[in-house]
């Protein structure tokens, strides 16, 4: 029988991985107090993350009778965003623009997929390849996410608004290369929606995006005005 969603299998990934997260990034605040030891560790966090992102990528591209090469591309939000995220990480420096729109993407979409993880049953093992790596990439996804703010690598502001602009258009751009090039029937939900049966394709969840961005950059404006005054 293959894993359910809020089965024995996934209760038990969630209350692990949750458990680990917490308690590393506590240890890490604790112990890591430069600043390189903690650019240390979140790069490390980002590497994790590539490793996880890439190794699912390649359990696509082998997954069917013939490989399909072109899936070592990410065709999903939250599988570009571990790829971003990760390289962002990595090679840029703190607070660089790839991260101002990732952030919000890359924790909203790891907590909400490894919580209602709809592909769980691909095979009857919890370990198949593309499930296992499908699971990590979101859960390190959400830690890195957590882990730039603990350390202080990014600050939120409304001055960097455009990256989200620029951020969408690229990966609908990269969706709509890879539906015309390779045949693939939807990529970044621009033909098909998230859910069966709603209206959320990319063109209704982008607004909506922008729109819970925005309200978080007003409401963290609001508090820093408040700090400054008192």
């Amino acid at each position: 029988m293959a894993p359910q969603l809020f089965g024995i299998e996934h209760i038990l990934y969630i209350v692990i991985t949750t458990v680990v997260a917490v308690v590393g990034l506590l240890l890490a605040k604790k112990y890591a107090t430069s600043e390189k030891a903690q650019t240390l560790v979140l790069k490390g966090i980002a590497a994790a993350l590539f490793v996880a992102i890439m190794t699912n990528r390649l359990s696509q591209v082998f997954r069917y009778d013939t490989v399909r090469w072109y899936c070592i591309i990410p065709d999903s939000f939250c599988g570009m965003t571990s790829l971003v995220l990760s390289l962002a990480v990595l090679l840029g420096k703190k607070d660089n623009v790839a991260l101002h729109f990732v952030w919000l993407l890359g924790i909203f979409g790891g907590v909400s997929t490894v919580i209602y993880a709809t592909f769980l049953d691909q095979d009857i093992s919890f370990f198949y390849l593309p499930t296992i790596s499908g699971l990590l990439h979101h859960s390190l996804s959400a830690i890195t996410v957590v882990a730039l703010f603990l350390f202080k690598q990014i600050r939120i502001t409304y001055k960097k608004w455009y990256c989200t602009l620029f951020g969408f258009t690229c990966y609908l751009t990269v969706g709509a290369f890879l539906m015309h090039t390779f045949g693939m029937s939807d990529a970044f939900h621009i033909a098909e929606p998230l859910l069966s049966g709603t209206p959320l394709t990319a063109w209704v969840m982008a607004p909506m995006y922008a729109a819970a961005y925005a309200a978080i950059l007003f409401i963290v404006e609001i508090v820093r005005k408040k700090k400054k005054a008192a």
